[in-house]
């Protein structure tokens, strides 16, 4: 076997074990996040909320049916604080896969112990779900620092496409054992509330039982200066100069900040989606589990797809039609009646056609605006831009029903969110910012 032949084996062992991580932690975002525990935290909250439907915790009057969107937004926040230290400390150190390890374990128990929520805790479930929510944020600035290392510069959408449609072949998996378990829970001689507690604490353990495959297949690579002592603050120091060095790539930043305002918006939809169809349509969790399955099923489909469409059209052209779609999608949802739940089927349909492509696009372009030995830091600004300012989303949702008692004014706000992100993407100039950062220029990007 040549050297060449032999580091392509290498590079496509390392692809394969990459992709599991998403196929561990998708099931997260989709069994816990978008389906299970915002009707239930919800419901949770209400149990224990005051005659006119308020809970206090610290003394503040919030009402129950925002507990879910505002915890959602700590725990952005609080993810914030720590995802530019984790990038910045694995760039110095070359030890990635130790700090992935770390932030997916803590992730996955805090979701296992989402079984413990019942009766009146909605603080318990708040505070678990902040603590999963942000470990999931920084493990993926880890995970994602990994693409340019594992992939050449042409192979980018087609890997980063693969690991999106990984991760929703596992959400769908699970999401039939829960349709299975939660419409049946009385032959299997569980109560609903405790078919739901086993669903969300499942999704802790696949989390955390795959997250294995990757942390066997994937190495580090070693630095110039490797970290030892002092590492924690170095990487303070090294994530400023990162920011300071950010700003002779202009063109990359731009590209952040559009990514930033159109990705708040699908993060926003992908987490409130549940409480729009339980609360506002009145669809029961039989429907929005049926639903979300079948969002999970065509986002394989579309995730590949719209990585063909890339190849013929560019990533960015793909990216800005996404956007138009998500677009439409918001206002049809702001139009949907209550209690009809094949407009709502049709809804996810849309969805999932444009949710796994956008983000995989998303994620392989700006791979190509890093430059190189920077990756993880990089990334971590892109997961800022993921999740940084996604508690923006969640709060103005939050704000809104909060005020209005309607969650139609809520997602219908939503909509400026993708406007303004397509303005901003459509004025980066893709091809100059990749050589500007000094990469090679794909023949389509």
């Amino acid at each position: 076997m040549t050297v060449g032949t032999a580091e392509r084996a290498d590079r496509i062992r390392e692809q394969r074990g990459w992709y599991f991580y998403d196929f561990a932690c998708s099931v997260y975002s989709t069994s816990v996040l978008t389906v299970f525990v915002g009707p239930y935290l919800t419901s949770v909250a209400k149990a224990a909320a005051d005659a006119d439907g308020f809970v206090h915790p610290l003394g503040i009057p919030v009402r129950a049916g925002s507990v879910f969107a505002y915890a959602v937004s700590v725990s952005v926040v609080l993810a914030v604080l720590v995802m530019p230290l984790a990038g910045a400390v694995a760039d110095r150190t070359g030890r990635k896969k130790p700090l992935l390890a770390a932030s997916a374990y803590l992730g996955a128990t805090a979701t296992t112990g989402l079984f413990f929520l019942d009766g009146e805790r909605y603080l318990l479930g708040a505070f678990l779900l902040i603590v999963a929510n942000a470990s999931l944020a920084v493990s993926m600035v880890l995970y994602n620092a990994y693409l340019p290392q594992i992939a050449e510069p042409e192979e980018r959408d087609a890997v980063s496409s693969r690991g999106w449609a990984f991760g929703y072949t596992s959400g769908a998996l699970v999401l039939v054992v829960d349709l299975v378990l939660y419409t049946g829970h009385d032959s299997f001689g569980v109560s609903e509330s405790e078919a739901v507690r086993i669903c969300l604490a499942s999704a802790g353990l696949w989390w955390g039982a795959f997250t294995l495959i990757p942390l066997r297949r994937l190495r580090d690579r070693q630095v110039a200066a490797a970290g030892g002592e002092g590492a924690v603050g170095s990487g303070w120091r090294q994530l400023m100069a990162t920011l300071r060095d950010m700003r002779r790539h202009p063109l990359t930043l731009s590209f952040l900040l559009a990514y930033l305002v159109y990705n708040d918006g699908v993060q926003t939809v992908i987490s409130q989606a549940s409480i729009y169809g339980s609360e506002e349509l009145g669809l029961d969790q039989t429907t929005l589990i049926t639903a979300v399955l079948l969002v999970q099923v065509l986002a394989v489909a579309g995730a590949l797809g719209m990585g063909r469409l890339a190849r013929v059209y560019g990533a960015k052209r793909t990216i800005l039609g996404s956007l138009a779609v998500w677009t439409l999608i918001l206002a049809a949802a702001y139009f949907l009646p209550a209690g009809a739940p094949v407009w709502f089927y049709a809804l996810a349909a849309a969805i999932g056609l444009v949710l796994g492509g956008s983000q995989a696009l998303s994620r392989s372009l700006f791979s190509h605006l890093v430059p190189r030995g920077k990756e993880a830091e990089y990334f971590s600004a892109y997961e800022m831009s993921d999740r940084g300012l996604s508690w923006l989303g969640p709060l103005v949702f939050g704000l809104a029903y909060q005020v209005t008692g309607s969650y139609r004014d809520a997602i219908i706000s939503l909509v400026v969110f993708f406007g303004l992100g397509f303005a901003l993407l459509a004025r980066v100039p893709v091809r100059r910012a990749v050589a500007a950062v000094g990469n090679p220029v794909p023949d389509r990007i």
